[in-house]
């Protein structure tokens, strides 16, 4: 069996404090359907990037954002994009993440 010098898959995993957390989540998967393949409902998302994949799941004032990127290089670039377009949909809000390894 011969060894392979592929990258193993990153993940990250950040909690945004927020009573939206569903709409957020809802707008999200709307505004990147456009382009991508997504799937999501009131509660959970999945959106597939060419740079790597995330999973949102609404909860009670929490919404939990699960990024897996090809390589470590790839996911801060996952991550501001995600971060961009959420902090754009909840411009009333002072959001904070804190992305941790997942």
């Amino acid at each position: 069996m011969s060894e392979t010098n592929a990258p193993a898959a990153v993940r990250s995993i950040a909690r945004v404090a927020t009573p939206h957390a569903s709409r957020y989540l809802q707008q999200l998967c709307k505004h990147f359907a456009h382009k991508l393949p997504v799937t999501f409902d009131e509660h959970h998302g999945a959106i597939t990037f060419t740079i790597g994949e995330v999973r949102l799941d609404a909860r009670e004032g929490v919404l939990e954002m699960h990024l897996t990127a090809p390589d470590a290089e790839t996911m801060p670039q996952l991550q501001d994009v995600v971060w961009r377009h959420l902090v754009r949909f909840a411009f009333r809000e002072e959001l904070a993440a804190d992305w941790q390894p997942a």
